[in-house]
């Protein structure tokens, strides 16, 4: 019925290598000797993000209190209801 989708094209010169996701160790070496150079990055990092993400979430809990209290409805305003 013709190629299949991934294959629909012929480039000549051209090689490629492709690999199963089943084939790959997707943690491969990481508690090994990714967990020092995770840390050391994360702290390398973390000054500098952090106050972004504190100053958003602050920023964020005024609004919604804000908008909470303007949208709250006067007592006074409804005495007289019978």
């Amino acid at each position: 019925m013709g190629k299949e989708f991934g294959n629909l094209d012929t480039i000549r010169g051209v090689t490629f290598f492709r690999l199963s996701p089943f084939e790959q160790k997707a943690f491969g070496g990481m508690i090994k000797d990714g967990v020092p150079n995770m840390v050391r990055r994360f702290n390398g990092s973390v000054l500098r993000v952090a106050p972004f993400f504190i100053g958003t979430y602050m920023l964020i809990a005024w609004a919604d209190e804000e908008n909470w209290k303007l949208n709250r409805k006067n007592p006074k305003d409804f005495e007289n209801d019978v």
